[in-house]
């Protein structure tokens, strides 16, 4: 007689043991009761029957999905709150190969990441979403979610959900399914074998949508959280048959897979030199237009790293331009660049400000708090960066003379009446190329040729264009000219005439 033998084995795509402190090392991270466990095996098994653990990755954000990385032997990333979808296309366009799931819980995909999930599914990207749906915000203290129902009681509805003030519970599946370019959809649930049976259908489809390049897939799940419902593990399944599923009925919402959809494949991004031509940078052709104006050769920027530039004044003196011409002047260069704007919200005279990074290597961040480079184009830009400016830094004021109050220990200073300047040729509003100009001069961390060829591109008005070129050229004069000052201590004032 064959003997048989009965094996039951944890599936490979789990960890071989589960971390949990000392005193926990008998539970898993979720309560008794709940569904999380029971999806987790689903997901497991799809992934071994289509053999592709070794270029999964997983990315959960905040809320009990979260734990799933405890579980998943698989690539793991955890997003903020809600932003998995936005994460998920990021991993999946930078490693297309890769097969990336989405694991997110009512609270986080349906409140507030649902801008992310609604354009992800409308790009129709790549990627499989399991969207775990309780009615409720589960680990941060039973909150509404926006998949609560009508009537029911939580922690921020203790009379229960009104219509009235909070709205209907929101529907996900009907809702993406509107969309053009979801490939599937299905609503399925954990709270019987039967509907386990078809959640383990819909779960592995889903995956191979993805396996086989067709699109954007999302299986909704209903699950129980007998904790926060404060029911038996008995009474939240039945509550889900007899409460839940009338308000979210399951079945499929979309599934494209009988049609001939073509393969999704992420486009191309364009390389530096692609991205030159696109913006017609090409330097011939830029400098056919641009004028001989400089007296002497510029050296350029041999043995240029790096420069953090804040550039600071009103709204509507060029602030935001004079950041964005020098940070495309950057690119043309080759060099990594970065440009950030910050203003309030009147359009003129409000304050205004930028960070500009200009760099040979990558840059880790576009923020310039401690800038080594400063255009103030007014007083109260000066007072406010000024002090921030790194010691042997460079400031560039427009003004004729510092405030005798100015302080900054260690740091050239360049005081140029930018304004006036730009008035004798025809535009106050020139000052910032008169800035532009001395920044060339004074720095070399960009040729003077490439700002003129830039300029031809940005600006498109033959008279401004023209002011534009003999700012710049009357700023390399002036700072040429200048000699070097340093912010000298206390009631110190230093005046500088072109």
């Amino acid at each position: 007689m064959s003997e048989y033998r009965v094996m039951q084995e944890k599936s490979p795509t789990f960890y071989e043991s589960f971390f949990r402190r000392d005193e926990l090392q008998h539970q898993t991270h979720y309560c008794p009761g709940c569904g999380h466990g029971v999806i987790h095996k689903l997901i497991a098994e799809a992934i071994d029957s289509l053999g592709v653990q070794d270029r999964t990755i997983l990315v959960n954000p905040v809320g009990c999905a979260v734990f799933a990385y405890y579980y998943f032997d698989v690539g793991n990333v955890q997003a903020a709150h809600g932003r998995a979808p936005a994460v998920a296309t990021g991993v999946k366009r930078a490693h297309p190969e890769s097969i990336v799931l989405s694991y997110q819980g009512d609270g986080d995909l349906a409140a507030i990441g649902t801008a992310e999930i609604i354009h992800a599914a409308n790009r129709g990207e790549n990627i499989t979403v399991f969207f775990v749906n309780n009615a409720i915000y589960g680990m941060t203290g039973g909150q509404m979610a926006p998949t609560t129902l009508v009537g029911q009681k939580s922690t921020t509805s203790p009379f229960g959900r009104s219509v009235e003030n909070e709205g209907f519970p929101l529907r996900v599946c009907e809702l993406l399914s509107s969309l053009e370019a979801p490939v599937y959809i299905e609503r399925v649930s954990t709270h019987d074998n039967k509907s386990v049976m078809k959640a383990r259908k819909a779960i592995r489809k889903a995956l191979e949508i993805q396996v086989q390049g067709r699109g954007f897939s999302l299986i909704e799940l209903l699950s129980p959280c007998p904790t926060i419902w404060n029911m038996t593990a008995m009474e939240s399944r039945q509550w889900i048959a007899e409460k839940m599923l009338p308000v979210f009925p399951l079945g499929v919402y979309r599934d494209k897979t009988a049609e001939k959809v073509a393969p999704w494949t992420p486009r191309k991004e364009p390389g530096n030199a692609e991205i030159l031509a696109i913006l017609d940078f090409e330097r011939k052709a830029a400098m056919a237009k641009a004028p001989d104006a400089l007296p002497h050769p510029n050296p350029g920027r041999q043995g240029f790293q790096q420069a953090g530039i804040r550039i600071a004044g009103f709204g509507g003196q060029g602030v935001l331009l004079l950041g964005q011409l020098i940070a495309q002047a950057g690119m043309v260069e080759g060099l990594q660049v970065s440009w950030l704007p910050s203003y309030g919200p009147e359009m003129r005279g409000g304050t205004a400000n930028c960070h500009v990074r200009l760099s040979v290597d990558a840059i880790a961040s576009p923020l310039v708090s401690r800038p080594d480079i400063l255009i103030a184009l007014n007083e109260p830009a000066l007072h406010k960066f000024g002090p921030e400016v790194v010691s042997g830094g460079l400031i560039l004021y427009n003004s004729t003379a510092l405030p005798a109050d100015f302080h900054a220990e260690g740091v050239d200073v360049l005081v140029m009446p930018a304004t006036e300047m730009a008035d004798k040729l025809g535009s106050t509003r020139a000052a910032n190329m008169v800035m532009l100009g001395a920044l060339v001069e004074r720095t070399g961390s960009i040729r003077a040729e490439t700002v003129f060829s830039t300029l031809t591109h940005v600006i498109k008005n033959e008279k401004l264009l023209d002011i534009d070129r003999r700012a710049i050229t009357a700023g390399v004069e002036f700072a040429r000219q200048a000699p070097r000052q340093t912010a000298a201590g206390q009631g110190a004032t230093h005046e500088i005439t072109g």
